[in-house]
């Protein structure tokens, strides 16, 4: 199995460690990312507004810079939410992780793009793998910016498969908590029962320290640790979406995975969790709804064709059925309890396959969306890549509130998957 071209990313980590050393300056940092803006920027177009002086915090992100997901309120920055409504919008205070991290001592270098209210029609950002492919959305820029060298972490969201799925397509670590582990005060919301705030940075090393740090609590994975993890490949009801390059490389790894020493045996997902499936749609689309009711009320003719025609869609969506399909999620939540029976996480594809060749779309998010509502943590781990040097990501999930053990295992299968010749 190939692995992953190479593209010049910064890891937040190392530079912490050489800033804390005083081997290296914030602004030489800094200046690592400006360049590979300058270099890239006209193509890849990451940003929707930039910062033009940044300047170092204190704390154990110091002189790490971080790009925000244009969905977060910034005192000192424009928030647009990717909607010609907000164009001028300028928010008086950051959304409470924009300020935890600044508090831990990161530097905001910019607002990055997201999709139309972090919803399914794309911005303008690119693939840095190939401009020609979708990095995936909604978390578009703040993929593609950690990929491309911009930044060595950033901050998105996830309600469907917005951090998992760019994560993958960009060939970065990216990293969904489990559900209000951190929080959403100042963020646009789409879907308040699903809206989760998530992380981008080079590696799960990388994305835990970053993430550690903002929320001040151990999700640091161990680098020395040696122990592999039992994991399960879940077979579920929309395998067969998974395209050849996409199920060949599962098998690749579960298979290199018992050769490094895991325990892997298969898990059949649970009847409950299946259905729960069909519940995403309408708890997000009744939830929309009301989340844009003053955009409908006042600004509709600003929204994109595809917006408008999805909250016809929305307005089709009851109470009660909202209701049914909560009670589908919670009984879901609790027989997904099972899945762990027999391993301590899951082995599940990122994505159907590698960012399809096309900006009109930022691809498929099935394989995110029930863990989006079922709230587990989940990490994109990269490394791979199909035919045509795409990068191809599969994610580990752990149990709710075990975020630490699904980055500690992410790092194991990362850290495997590099010495994999």
């Amino acid at each position: 199995m190939p692995k992953s071209k190479t593209l010049p990313m910064l890891s937040a980590k190392a530079l912490a460690a050489e800033i804390a050393a005083k081997r290296l300056t914030p602004q030489q940092a800094f200046a690592m990312g400006e360049e590979a803006v300058e270099t890239s920027e006209e193509k890849l177009r990451v940003y929707t507004h930039k910062a033009s002086n940044l300047e170092a915090g204190k704390g154990p992100l110091r002189g790490i810079s971080i790009g925000v997901k244009d969905i977060f309120d910034t005192f000192d920055m424009p928030s647009r939410s990717g909607s010609p409504i907000y164009e001028h919008h300028q928010p008086a205070t950051d959304a409470s992780v924009v300020a935890m991290a600044r508090q831990a001592g990161a530097t905001v270098s910019g607002k990055t793009v997201t999709t139309e209210f972090a919803w399914f029609h794309p911005g303008k950002t690119r693939n840095p793998h190939n401009p020609a492919h979708t990095p995936g959305g909604s978390s578009s820029g703040s993929a593609a910016g950690v990929a491309a060298g911009y930044f060595p972490a950033s901050i998105g969201s996830q309600t469907g498969g917005s951090v998992i799925r760019p994560a993958a397509f960009c060939g970065v670590a990216g990293y969904k908590p489990s559900f209000r582990l951190f929080p959403t005060l100042g963020m646009k919301q789409f879907s308040w029962s699903l809206d989760t705030v998530g992380f981008f940075a080079a590696s799960v090393a990388d994305v835990a320290f970053v993430a550690a740090h903002i929320a001040d609590r151990n999700l640091h994975v161990n680098e020395t640790a040696k122990t592999p993890p039992v994991m399960g490949v879940l077979r579920s009801s929309i395998d067969d979406i998974m395209e050849d390059d996409m199920a060949n490389a599962l098998k690749h790894v579960a298979k290199r995975a018992k050769a490094w020493g895991a325990v892997v045996r298969t898990i059949k997902s649970p009847k409950t969790v299946e259905a729960a499936r069909s519940a995403h749609a309408p708890i997000q689309g009744y939830e929309a709804y009301r989340a844009l009711a003053h955009e409908r009320a006042h600004h509709a003719k600003l929204f994109s064709a595809p917006l408008r025609r999805y909250m016809k869609e929305c307005a089709a969506i009851d109470a009660a059925s909202y209701d049914d399909a909560r009670r589908t999620a919670n009984h879901a939540r609790k027989a997904a309890r099972a899945l762990f029976d027999q391993c301590e996480v899951l082995l599940v594809p990122s994505a159907p396959g590698a960012a399809p060749r096309t900006l009109k779309s930022t691809g498929d998010s099935r394989f995110n969306q029930v863990w989006t509502l079922l709230g587990m943590p989940c990490v994109n781990v990269a490394g791979m890549t199909n035919a045509d040097g795409l990068p191809l990501g599969v994610q580990i999930i752990a149990p709710f509130g075990q975020d630490q053990k699904a980055l500690q295992a992410a790092h194991w299968l990362e850290t495997a998957l590099a010495q994999d010749g």
